[in-house]
Protein backbone atom coordinates (compact mmCIF):
# COMPACT_ATOMS: atom_id res chain seq x y z
CA UNK A 1 0.00 0.00 0.00
CA UNK A 2 1.62 3.23 -0.99
CA UNK A 3 2.58 5.58 1.91
CA UNK A 4 0.52 8.87 1.81
CA UNK A 5 2.63 12.36 2.25
CA UNK A 6 3.75 15.47 0.00
CA UNK A 7 6.00 16.53 -1.56
CA UNK A 8 6.88 20.69 -1.59
CA UNK A 9 8.14 21.68 -5.24
CA UNK A 10 11.09 24.07 -5.03
CA UNK A 11 11.85 26.69 -7.80
CA UNK A 12 14.41 24.28 -9.03
CA UNK A 13 11.77 21.25 -9.57
CA UNK A 14 9.40 23.35 -11.78
CA UNK A 15 12.36 24.42 -13.63
CA UNK A 16 13.62 20.40 -14.31
CA UNK A 17 9.96 20.04 -15.02
CA UNK A 18 9.08 22.68 -17.57
CA UNK A 19 12.28 22.01 -19.16
CA UNK A 20 11.32 18.58 -19.65
CA UNK A 21 8.09 19.55 -21.11
CA UNK A 22 9.92 21.57 -23.42
CA UNK A 23 11.86 19.07 -24.49
CA UNK A 24 9.25 16.52 -25.18
CA UNK A 25 6.77 19.30 -27.17
CA UNK A 26 9.27 20.31 -28.99
CA UNK A 27 10.96 16.93 -29.98
CA UNK A 28 9.45 16.87 -33.15
CA UNK A 29 10.36 20.68 -34.10
CA UNK A 30 14.11 20.79 -33.04
CA UNK A 31 15.36 17.16 -33.47
CA UNK A 32 17.01 16.97 -30.11
CA UNK A 33 14.46 18.85 -27.83
CA UNK A 34 14.84 22.74 -26.65
CA UNK A 35 18.66 23.04 -26.07
CA UNK A 36 17.57 26.68 -24.00
CA UNK A 37 15.42 24.26 -21.76
CA UNK A 38 17.74 21.93 -20.87
CA UNK A 39 20.39 24.37 -20.53
CA UNK A 40 18.95 25.93 -18.00
CA UNK A 41 17.64 22.83 -16.42
CA UNK A 42 21.12 21.58 -15.80
CA UNK A 43 22.43 25.28 -14.67
CA UNK A 44 19.26 25.06 -12.40
CA UNK A 45 20.54 21.32 -11.03
CA UNK A 46 24.32 22.65 -10.37
CA UNK A 47 23.30 25.30 -9.25
CA UNK A 48 20.97 23.66 -6.64
CA UNK A 49 23.87 21.10 -5.27
CA UNK A 50 25.90 23.92 -4.94
CA UNK A 51 23.17 26.16 -2.87
CA UNK A 52 22.58 22.63 -0.63
CA UNK A 53 26.31 22.15 0.18
CA UNK A 54 26.20 25.95 1.26
CA UNK A 55 23.41 25.77 3.52
CA UNK A 56 24.85 22.80 5.19
CA UNK A 57 27.97 24.36 5.74
CA UNK A 58 26.29 27.26 7.19
CA UNK A 59 24.28 24.89 9.53
CA UNK A 60 27.49 23.17 10.57
CA UNK A 61 28.88 26.39 11.22
CA UNK A 62 26.14 27.99 13.30
CA UNK A 63 26.37 24.69 15.15
CA UNK A 64 30.05 25.24 15.99
CA UNK A 65 29.46 28.35 16.95
CA UNK A 66 27.02 27.86 19.19
CA UNK A 67 29.41 25.15 21.47
CA UNK A 68 32.03 27.84 21.50
CA UNK A 69 29.48 30.16 22.66
CA UNK A 70 27.93 27.58 25.40
CA UNK A 71 32.39 26.88 26.35
CA UNK A 72 32.84 30.22 26.54
CA UNK A 73 29.94 30.87 28.98
CA UNK A 74 31.10 27.36 31.24
CA UNK A 75 34.77 29.02 31.13
CA UNK A 76 33.17 32.19 32.57
CA UNK A 77 31.55 30.09 35.38
CA UNK A 78 34.52 28.43 36.22
CA UNK A 79 36.64 32.12 36.16
CA UNK A 80 34.17 33.90 38.20
CA UNK A 81 33.92 30.64 40.79
CA UNK A 82 37.89 30.94 40.99
CA UNK A 83 37.52 34.64 41.53
CA UNK A 84 35.06 34.37 44.74
CA UNK A 85 37.43 31.83 46.18
CA UNK A 86 40.33 33.90 45.68
CA UNK A 87 38.35 36.77 47.51
CA UNK A 88 37.75 34.48 50.45
CA UNK A 89 40.97 33.33 50.61
CA UNK A 90 41.89 37.06 50.82
CA UNK A 91 39.52 37.51 53.90
CA UNK A 92 41.07 34.78 56.04
CA UNK A 93 44.45 36.08 54.84
CA UNK A 94 43.93 39.36 56.62
CA UNK A 95 42.10 37.76 59.60
CA UNK A 96 44.87 35.68 60.02
CA UNK A 97 47.28 39.05 59.64
CA UNK A 98 45.09 41.16 62.22
CA UNK A 99 45.42 38.33 64.73
CA UNK A 100 48.84 38.15 64.63
CA UNK A 101 49.55 41.91 65.35
CA UNK A 102 46.69 41.54 68.30
CA UNK A 103 47.97 38.56 69.76
CA UNK A 104 50.13 38.55 72.96
CA UNK A 105 51.22 35.36 72.98
CA UNK A 106 54.72 35.16 70.64
CA UNK A 107 53.83 31.55 69.40
CA UNK A 108 50.31 32.26 68.70
CA UNK A 109 51.48 35.26 66.22
CA UNK A 110 53.76 33.07 64.50
CA UNK A 111 50.91 30.41 63.91
CA UNK A 112 48.64 33.74 62.54
CA UNK A 113 51.55 34.90 60.11
CA UNK A 114 52.10 31.01 58.73
CA UNK A 115 48.48 30.86 57.92
CA UNK A 116 48.36 34.37 56.60
CA UNK A 117 51.35 33.41 54.17
CA UNK A 118 49.60 29.90 53.51
CA UNK A 119 46.36 32.04 52.80
CA UNK A 120 48.28 33.93 50.17
CA UNK A 121 50.51 30.81 48.00
CA UNK A 122 46.92 29.51 47.93
CA UNK A 123 45.23 33.27 46.24
CA UNK A 124 48.42 33.02 44.33
CA UNK A 125 47.12 29.53 42.77
CA UNK A 126 43.40 30.33 42.68
CA UNK A 127 44.41 33.57 40.87
CA UNK A 128 46.70 31.42 38.56
CA UNK A 129 43.62 29.17 37.45
CA UNK A 130 41.12 32.01 36.99
CA UNK A 131 43.08 33.72 34.97
CA UNK A 132 43.36 30.33 32.53
CA UNK A 133 39.65 29.99 32.83
CA UNK A 134 39.61 33.92 31.74
CA UNK A 135 42.03 33.26 28.44
CA UNK A 136 40.11 30.41 27.30
CA UNK A 137 36.34 31.99 27.71
CA UNK A 138 38.20 34.79 25.63
CA UNK A 139 39.63 32.00 22.89
CA UNK A 140 36.28 30.21 22.98
CA UNK A 141 34.47 33.86 22.43
CA UNK A 142 36.89 34.29 19.16
CA UNK A 143 36.05 30.97 17.84
CA UNK A 144 32.03 31.52 18.29
CA UNK A 145 32.59 34.78 16.55
CA UNK A 146 34.68 33.53 14.00
CA UNK A 147 32.33 30.84 12.91
CA UNK A 148 29.44 32.78 12.81
CA UNK A 149 31.04 35.00 10.34
CA UNK A 150 32.35 32.02 8.05
CA UNK A 151 28.07 30.97 8.79
CA UNK A 152 26.89 34.63 7.60
CA UNK A 153 29.27 33.68 4.52
CA UNK A 154 27.64 30.81 3.88
CA UNK A 155 24.22 32.14 4.38
CA UNK A 156 24.85 34.61 1.93
CA UNK A 157 26.24 32.04 -0.67
CA UNK A 158 23.31 30.02 -0.55
CA UNK A 159 20.64 33.12 -1.01
CA UNK A 160 22.48 33.79 -3.90
CA UNK A 161 22.52 30.53 -5.36
CA UNK A 162 18.38 30.28 -4.69
CA UNK A 163 17.86 33.96 -6.22
CA UNK A 164 19.63 32.48 -9.33
CA UNK A 165 17.54 29.36 -9.43
CA UNK A 166 14.92 31.46 -9.45
CA UNK A 167 16.19 34.19 -12.16
CA UNK A 168 16.57 30.55 -14.52
CA UNK A 169 13.40 29.99 -13.94
CA UNK A 170 11.95 33.17 -14.45
CA UNK A 171 14.02 33.32 -17.75
CA UNK A 172 12.31 29.58 -19.01
CA UNK A 173 9.26 30.55 -18.09
CA UNK A 174 9.82 34.15 -20.19
CA UNK A 175 12.26 32.84 -22.77
CA UNK A 176 14.72 35.78 -21.93
CA UNK A 177 18.09 34.83 -23.17
CA UNK A 178 19.59 37.64 -21.55
CA UNK A 179 18.43 37.07 -18.17
CA UNK A 180 20.67 34.73 -18.37
CA UNK A 181 23.33 37.05 -17.79
CA UNK A 182 21.78 37.38 -14.21
CA UNK A 183 21.57 34.19 -13.39
CA UNK A 184 25.29 34.15 -14.04
CA UNK A 185 26.10 37.43 -12.22
CA UNK A 186 24.06 36.24 -9.19
CA UNK A 187 25.47 32.32 -9.26
CA UNK A 188 29.18 34.36 -9.38
CA UNK A 189 28.53 36.04 -6.26
CA UNK A 190 26.94 33.39 -4.13
CA UNK A 191 29.80 31.31 -5.16
CA UNK A 192 32.60 34.26 -4.39
CA UNK A 193 30.39 34.01 -0.63
CA UNK A 194 30.65 30.50 -0.42
CA UNK A 195 34.91 30.59 -1.46
CA UNK A 196 35.15 33.26 0.82
CA UNK A 197 33.86 30.83 3.63
CA UNK A 198 35.80 28.10 2.18
CA UNK A 199 38.96 29.87 2.80
CA UNK A 200 38.13 31.07 6.47
CA UNK A 201 37.67 35.12 5.06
Amino acid sequence: MPSEGFHVHGVHDHAVEHAAEHAGGHGGTHGGGDSFAGRIALASAILATLGAMMTFEGGDTQAKAALYKNDAAINKTKANDQWNYYQAKGVKRNTAEVAAELVNKPDRAAFYRAEAERYKKEQEGIKAEAESFEKKMEAADRASEHEMHLHERWALGSTGMQIAIALSAIALLSRRAWLLYGVGLVAVGGAGFGIAALLGV
